[in-house]
């Protein structure tokens, strides 16, 4: 019998951890990947298949690349390119911790394209890669032949918003973890401390951010999943699951998004509680000219809880 591996960190849950990933190791390795050098750092880079090219932007802030494997299927008709961002994965670690920010995020990918010597691209950015995605479409719209948005924020407002909403799920439903919580805050804890992160990571992961909270896949070979809460707090504040800080506070793409040009999709999931439809149906708003797919048995990771309709999406998509 297959063992079926999964990863489940206990930090906080608020931080976009992902204790699954599709890809069974006995018929799927990731490719062989490179470093590449940039102003003096060395990113991690994979690319897989070949055609048009997409680059895969993961969440976080702080995430690895590895459960955007998930996409793995489209290899058979475009070049699928991963990286892991600095401070990420197995890329360098940044030299002072202010270097983490989306903006230059936004100049690695940049760098990356340049090196690989690709002209126009299609850019996937789930979650928190959707503020890169995003941002990286609005200063370079010349290299983007097509924008995707997956599970994504708009805004410090709308992450803030949903924070909100993962705190009011926590204290409806796992009442004992909530009061645990709020005494050590009253006591001056923060997010960032050991203490708070471990209070968060007693709620399960699918509680928040699953349609299907058992759902496990087993990981591809040689491929772990790993976060970096140093990024992510640095990012979001060193109270972050409550109070938005840091450069994602000041995000806001909410009135340049009605001017892109590139085809853009948008896609949602019905159970997502950190990115949930109601402030993903904003698109719409700010954003008319896009396509905008909600899965309605998905919560922040349609890739995983519904595949197929996923793949069939946004293959459809990529013919634009």
């Amino acid at each position: 019998m297959k063992k079926i591996l999964s990863v489940i960190a206990a930090i906080s849950v608020s931080v976009f951890i992902y204790s699954f990933t599709p890809g069974n190791p006995e018929t799927y390795t990731p490719p062989e990947g490179k470093f590449v050098s940039v102003n003096g750092y060395k990113y991690w880079v994979e690319t897989e298949g070949q055609g048009e090219p997409i680059f895969f932007i993961p969440g976080g802030p702080g995430n690895n690349h590895a459960y955007l494997h998930a996409y793995h299927q489209l290899k058979d008709s475009f070049q699928l390119v991963y990286m892991d961002f600095l401070g990420r994965g197995k890329s360098d670690t940044a030299k002072t911790r202010s270097e983490y920010t989306v903006a230059n995020d936004v100049e690695q990918m940049e760098a990356i394209r340049k090196i690989l010597k690709l002209e126009k691209i299609t850019v996937l950015g789930h979650s928190y890669g959707s503020l890169v995605a995003q941002a990286y479409a609005i200063k370079y719209p010349q290299n983007i032949k097509r924008l995707i948005i997956a599970n994504g924020f708009h805004s410090g407002w709308m992450w803030q918003e949903n924070c909100d909403n993962s705190n009011r799920c926590i204290k409806a439903g796992y009442p004992e973890v909530w009061e645990k919580l709020m005494k050590i805050r009253s006591e001056g804890a923060v997010s960032i401390d050991p203490a708070h992160q471990e209070l968060y990571g007693n709620v399960p992961y699918g509680y928040l951010y699953c349609f299907n909270p058992t759902l496990r896949f087993p990981l591809p070979k040689d491929h772990s999943i790993n976060m970096s809460s140093i990024v992510y707090y640095q990012m979001v504040g060193r109270d972050g699951d409550f109070i938005i800080g840091g450069c994602i506070a000041d995000y806001d793409v909410r009135t340049q998004l009605k001017d892109l040009k590139m085809p853009v999709l948008i896609l949602a999931g019905r159970y997502d509680r950190v990115s949930t439809p109601e402030m993903a149906l904003l698109y719409k708003k700010y954003c008319p000219q896009a396509q905008f797919v909600l899965f309605e048995r998905s919560g922040h990771n349609p890739q995983v809880e519904e595949p197929e309709k996923t793949m069939q999406v946004v293959r459809a998509f990529l013919k634009k």
